[in-house]
């Protein structure tokens, strides 16, 4: 078979993907091959910033994955649309931008991951971020690939938001990735001028002209390729033809919380047992390979409105007002199409025992229902309420030794019984918010009335209507090599095989009190600086 060789082969074009591929080829000695099984980013519903609330209901630029019957969720199957795309899923995702808390990062080196504290990953945030909010300080920096700005044209039911927190005793932060998350703000969005901002927009697009970069899109990674427990590259499959890149240096996976684990199993690396159930040769036992899986589950407080102005929904004028907003996007980059929806957020306590935020809200400012795939006439706005530290787990395994499968994804969802005591304090919490007199001129009936005290039917509805707000990791878990879940070591390095790195959200040893793509590129920031250091 005939294939290229290059320092490094870089295998998933998502966040974690773009940002090694990208900081590696700075050093022109070095050769670079980037593979991404989806195609490129330059599809309007990518670079518009509303367009993403088409990708999950069309099923564009996404892997459309289903888990497996969820008996929390009264056997439902859940939906996680992961980004097939460059850029991958900060391609198709709400453009929020948060960093988690920093007792995150505590806790993750407090799990015996030094390097990997609050303070080791502070400046790694400030590196990768360009803030157009705040400017240069203590928390924040200019300068660097990710754009972060506020909305240009937010709507004004985001106002009613924040004095109904107001209401109810949630104070506004200045900066919810600053000194101080708990709170509620306006949502810190990865746009610039009215576009989206992805890890590859960032990234990758403005280093195309590399002659040391070589980016291949629609290749599907098959599987690795290895010489006894030493990585050398990568066989993918495009346009039907089978083809190798090899790696005279590393290589790095960075196929995500679902992709990653698949990948290592179908290549002989993970449970044996397992493996062997589907013919594959137990190239290397790693058992933690595809455990640990947990994710925040989000319920969706749904209302009607008569305010057609103030949000998104289906009727005539609102298809008018989308019409007319497209030649505004296109003319200005202004207007509605600039919105990600999820327009403002708030971190609060359902536990008031815990050390730092538990729940976080975010209002979207149209019906949200089912992951916008159940469609509602007429106008409406959704509040998202999220566990943040989900105590359930779950797995990714193999549905066979076909990398054209899915894999079976089982996140476990509300298994441990806490997370749907904590969830129900944080529903109320949120029927709470949205019923105060802030809301009065635009609330009409919710979607899915419910009772403020009625524990059980509040379940019953968690039950029915709770799923992903789309943050997957863990499957990969950094962690010493005493924790017997751990795939990768403190410098992402895969257990027992040689010249091999994972570098996307599945290493997460836990997840983090927010959304997931901030910490990714941090996570990759930081990767790329063990990579370089290791190769000098």
């Amino acid at each position: 078979m005939q294939f290229e060789e290059f320092d490094y082969v870089v295998v998933g074009g998502g966040a974690g993907g773009c940002v090694v591929a990208s900081r590696l080829s700075e050093d022109p000695a070095v050769t670079v091959c980037l593979l991404e099984a989806g195609g490129p980013d330059n599809s309007a519903l990518i670079q518009a910033p509303l367009g993403f609330a088409a990708t999950a209901a069309l099923g564009i630029h996404n892997w459309n994955y289903n888990t497996i019957p969820q008996p929390g969720l009264n056997g439902r199957r859940g939906f996680q649309p992961r980004g097939k795309v460059m850029g991958g899923s900060s391609s198709i995702n709400a453009m929020v931008y948060t960093r988690g808390n920093r007792l995150d990062y505590a806790h993750w080196a407090e799990l015996g991951n030094p390097g990997w504290s609050y303070e080791d990953v502070l400046p790694l945030f400030k590196r990768s971020e360009n803030s157009e909010c705040f400017g240069a300080n203590d928390y924040h920096g200019i300068g660097g690939p990710l754009n972060v700005s506020y909305l240009r044209s937010p709507s004004n039911i985001n106002t009613a938001f924040l004095d109904a927190c107001a209401e109810q005793g949630l104070p506004q932060t200045k900066d919810y990735n600053g000194e101080s998350q708990f709170g509620c703000s306006p949502a810190q969005v990865t746009q610039k001028n009215g576009e989206r901002w992805s890890a590859a927009k960032g990234y990758i697009t403005p280093n195309l002209s590399r002659s040391n970069l070589t980016v291949i899109t629609h290749a599907h990674t098959q599987r690795l390729i290895l010489e006894g427990k030493r990585a050398i590259g990568a066989e993918y499959l495009c346009s039907g033809q089978s083809t190798q890149v090899r790696a005279r240096r590393e290589v790095i996976l960075s196929g995500g919380a679902f992709g990653s684990p698949q990948l290592l199993m179908l290549s002989g690396i993970g449970p044996a047992a397992h493996l062997r159930e589907h013919g594959i040769s137990v190239l290397h036992d790693l058992p933690g390979v595809g455990q640990n899986l947990h994710d925040h589950i989000t319920t969706v407080l749904i209302y009607r409105t008569q305010s057609k102005d103030s949000t998104f929904g289906f009727s005539l004028s609102g298809l008018v007002k989308i019409v007319r907003s497209i030649f505004e996007w296109r003319k200005s980059r202004k207007g509605i199409i600039t919105s990600n929806v999820a327009e403002s957020q708030a971190f609060l306590f359902a536990d008031t025992n815990e050390k730092s935020p538990d729940i976080q809200l975010a209002l979207c400012t149209g019906i949200v229902d089912d992951h916008t795939r159940k469609n509602h006439l007429g106008h409406g706005y959704t509040l998202h309420v999220t566990l943040m530290r989900p105590k359930s787990r779950g797995s990714v395994r193999l549905k066979s030794n076909n990398a054209q499968d899915a894999p079976l994804i089982d996140p476990g969802f509300l298994s441990d019984p806490d997370d749907l005591k904590t969830l129900i304090k944080g529903t109320q919490i949120g029927f709470d918010i949205m019923q105060s007199k802030a809301f009065a001129p635009f609330r009409g009936a919710m979607l899915y009335p419910l009772e403020r005290n009625n524990h059980a039917q509040i379940e019953q509805f968690l039950r029915n209507h709770a799923d992903t707000e789309y943050h997957p990791c863990s499957t990969c878990k950094m962690g010493p090599a005493s924790d017997p879940l751990a795939v990768v070591d403190p410098e992402l390095r895969v257990y027992g095989i040689e010249n091999l790195r994972v570098v996307d959200a599945s290493i997460m040893p836990q997840l983090v009190s927010g959304n997931t793509n901030a910490p990714t590129i941090m996570i990759a920031e930081k990767a790329a600086d063990m990579i370089k250091a290791s190769a000098s």
